[in-house]
């Protein structure tokens, strides 16, 4: 350890005898299951933000749901406190919207997992037929994210060279509420697709359009290790694929020439 005022940080030497540690004990774990079991268990323990999408983490670990052979283990917290359960190796992947700030001593891969478009989202009776997604920023009553998020200032940043004064109806930076608040029609939402992945399938709910230069990024973030968990370079691949493609909407019936 090097102690740093009255906390003591692993060495590079610390984390490497950590790991091989954390592997020692988890190849131990594995055998009594599979001594136990007759068959070979896995386990994997991932952390991620409270305020993340649901449908991102679903997404993310749905390789994995049906195995009968892995142990998932999940974590929610916010991103300070997550990062040092990865530092202690308490979790193996840390799936985030926000990259953690560099640190010399801690080399942070942060893997791109997507970067989803952001839309303006809301009930068909709010939209309407004909009007633009300019005028219902000006018009209709929003549900935003929390004025501290980076998605929040890039809107704010649009819609002050709009020259448009928002109607806010409600803010929240957690996913999971801004969410239901579209879905109870409180106002538009202005959200990434994937957050209402299966209402917009079902047209419970319709995307008006996407708004320029808003997005929003998905990452899972890990630690250089010695012994990496065999799932995890799997299923980051397999996210890659699948939560880049477009969110597809309800099928619209076909014109008659008849």
């Amino acid at each position: 350890f090097d102690r740093r005022g009255r906390a003591l940080v692993l060495t590079p030497a610390g984390r490497l005898a950590l790991d091989h540690a954390d592997a020692i004990f988890g190849l131990g774990d594995r055998l009594a299951t599979a001594l136990r079991k007759g068959q070979p268990e896995v386990s994997l323990r991932v952390g991620a933000l409270a305020t993340l999408s649901r449908n991102f983490q679903v997404a993310f670990l749905a390789p994995v749901l049906e195995r009968g052979d892995v142990r998932l283990m999940l974590r929610s917290g916010e991103l300070r406190a997550l990062l040092k359960q990865l530092e202690s190796h308490r979790i193996d992947v840390l799936l985030s919207n926000q990259s953690p700030p560099r640190q010399a001593d801690v080399p942070w891969i942060q893997h791109l997992i997507a970067e989803q478009p952001v839309a303006l989202i809301g009930q068909a009776q709010r939209v309407g037929r004909r009007r633009q997604w300019r005028a219902l920023l000006a018009s209709e009553p929003l549900v935003l994210p929390s004025p501290e998020s980076g998605l929040r200032s890039a809107f704010d940043a649009l819609v002050h060279r709009l020259k448009i004064t928002p109607r806010i109806a409600a803010e929240a930076d957690d996913m999971a509420m801004l969410r239901l608040l579209v879905r109870q029609n409180v106002g538009l939402g202005v959200i990434p697709p994937v957050v209402v992945r299966d209402e917009l399938a079902a047209g419970v709910l319709v995307q008006v359009a996407g708004l320029p230069g808003l997005k929003e990024t998905f990452v899972a973030l890990t630690l250089p290790r010695e012994f990496p968990n065999p799932l995890l370079a799997s299923l980051i691949q397999q996210a890659r694929r699948t939560l880049t493609e477009p969110v597809a909407g309800p099928a619209r019936p076909r014109r008659s020439n008849r």
